[in-house]
């Protein structure tokens, strides 16, 4: 049995001193705790151990979920989206970090604003130019900003990124480096970058949402296995 309590305990004392060691305080980065492939029974451990958040990466998983779960803390869906999937994205999830083109930004807002609600999202940015990766160029995110500002039900809130692979957390912060610079000229407030591996240099770099996983949750089942 995996101790989702003591894993989420230590990764909040990691998220602690590294806020410190960048000269910010814990209160300013968000943990979203990415339960994809988790079973319902470590999720409702770590909502009852007090995770702020949670995170899928498939908008059909999370529906069976919340359906199971409810919503006791805000979802935010971190995996990519294809636009026929609006719908249920805007009806399920709080958050969307994949935002990447204006024509799912506006099927989002056309979607939450039929539902009387409004969704924060994050602009994806491909930073590696990754042709397997979601997210948009660099030199595109101020025009999609440009094209969606006037939007009522979608809010951008900042961006969100998943760098090219490396070999330590050190190496990923040159990527870190680049979305919070990106971020600052665009005057937006949050950055979703970190995940178990890198979470730390991401905050000591700025993020102000990280995407655990299995730091919290313990390794996910092999190919083929049940979750």
């Amino acid at each position: 049995m995996v101790d989702v309590r003591g894993n989420l305990d230590r990764v909040r004392e990691r998220i602690v001193r590294a806020a410190e060691r960048a000269g910010r305080g814990p209160g300013d980065v968000l943990l979203v705790a990415v339960s994809k492939t988790v079973d319902l029974e470590r999720i409702r451990a770590a909502v009852a151990a007090g995770v702020p958040a949670l995170g899928e990466n498939r908008v059909q998983e999370a529906r069976d979920k919340i359906d199971a779960i409810g919503r006791p803390v805000p979802w935010h869906l971190v995996g990519s989206l294809q636009t026929n999937k609006a719908r249920d994205a805007a009806r399920l999830f709080d958050w969307v970090h994949s935002v990447d083109r204006e024509e799912l930004a506006r099927e989002l807002d056309r979607r939450a604003g039929a539902l009387g609600r409004r969704v924060e999202g994050l602009v994806q940015v491909n930073l590696g130019d990754e042709p397997q990766k979601g997210g948009l160029p660099a030199a595109d995110v101020k025009g999609l900003l440009d094209a969606v500002s006037g939007l009522a039900h979608l809010r951008i809130r900042g961006l969100m990124c998943i760098p090219p692979m490396t070999a330590t957390a050190d190496e990923a912060r040159l990527w870190f480096r680049r979305l919070r610079a990106l971020r600052d000229e665009t005057g937006l407030e949050h950055l979703s970058m970190g995940m178990s591996g890198d979470f730390e240099a991401a905050i000591e770099e700025g993020a102000t949402m990280v995407r655990v996983g299995t730091a919290v949750f313990g390794p996910r089942p092999a190919r083929g296995e049940a979750p």
